[in-house]
């Protein structure tokens, strides 16, 4: 291991939904990898540079084999948890094998992917298992949803079940990931969120539960302790005043700045709020730059603090 490499700082990416389905599309697979290549073709090249860990988000694949098993009682139905181990492998094998072609491309042959399946404990007495809220799935109308066998929400396409969606604890897998990244590992892990354990005496069990990816992405990230944490989304940032005439883009505030939108009440739940939130851990847990960006400015924000939003601590020149 050469000191070069010790030194390379540790970039954590959290690759957002539209990285893999566009709005407009229905998911094919040949759709997910022409959108991931524009991604992974960034990440490509920032890994000359950095330690490079990549999370990402499952909501669509996971929706899908839920729909899939809502379609057919010929099989056996299976828990949520084991549906998001089986996209955990599903996303962690596309990005994993296009992240190998994009390194091959510009003449990287010898660098080392892992895509790890990765537990995330959480609390069995955390509330939001008494307030699910996280809608996951089929879309069904108002006639469907009274005759279903679990709660629902409505969304803007339609009634959708709801699952909790409770504050990650920690991540069984952190000492595994850091050693994989001290030996020069690309690493994919905690992909949509992770898989949601409670502790069962010295071992663990899954719930019927779902955690928020960029939360979970924290989690490791001070965990593990990386230096620059991104998350990567459909917009260029997190916007005060969003939708509206003079909505504004932050761009460098400090943690506190932050804080202070995020109690005016100026993110969504389920949308930017999950994603601030998560950023404001990451620095209070002692991270020294976070960022928001959209998917295509993934490279430049991360060398360019002008781009995206962009969150320090006070007082701090963020590190490039």
């Amino acid at each position: 291991m050469t000191p070069s490499h010790q030194q390379k700082p540790i970039l954590l990416i959290a690759l957002g939904g539209n990285t893999l389905i566009q709005e407009d599309q229905r998911g094919t697979i040949g759709e997910q990898l022409d959108n991931l290549r524009k991604t992974i073709r960034q990440i490509a090249r920032l890994s000359a540079h950095y330690r490079i860990i990549i999370t990402h988000g499952n909501g669509p694949q996971v929706g899908n084999l839920l729909l899939q098993q809502e379609s057919c009682d010929q099989v056996p139905k299976l828990p949520l948890e084991i549906l998001v181990a089986q996209t955990e492998g599903q996303i962690g094998y596309m990005i994993e094998s296009t992240l190998d072609e994009e390194l091959m491309t510009i003449g990287v042959n010898n660098k080392k992917l892992v895509t790890l399946i990765t537990y995330v404990v959480v609390d069995q007495d955390d509330p939001a298992f008494q307030n699910p809220t996280k809608p996951i799935g089929p879309v069904f109308s108002g006639k469907e949803a009274k005759n279903l066998g679990y709660p629902t929400i409505k969304t803007k396409k339609g009634y959708r079940r709801v699952v909790a969606s409770p504050n990650p604890v920690t991540i069984i897998e952190k000492r595994e990931i850091r050693t994989l990244i001290d030996l020069d590992f690309i690493i994919i892990c905690c992909g949509g969120g992770g898989i949601p354990v409670i502790r069962d005496g010295r071992g663990f069990h899954g719930v019927h539960a779902v955690i928020d990816k960029d939360l979970a992405s924290a989690c490791l990230a001070q965990e593990v302790n990386v230096d620059i944490f991104i998350i990567t989304t459909d917009v260029a940032g997190a916007m005060i005043r969003y939708n509206q005439k003079d909505q504004t883009l932050l761009k460098q505030i400090s943690v506190k700045e932050a804080e202070a939108y995020i109690r005016r009440g100026h993110f969504k739940a389920g949308s930017m709020l999950p994603k601030m939130t998560a950023c404001t851990r990451f620095i209070h847990g002692g991270g020294k730059r976070a960022i928001i960006t959209s998917t295509e400015a993934l490279e430049e924000a991360v060398l360019n603090t002008d781009v995206g939003t962009q969150i320090v601590p006070e007082q701090s020149t963020p590190p490039v």
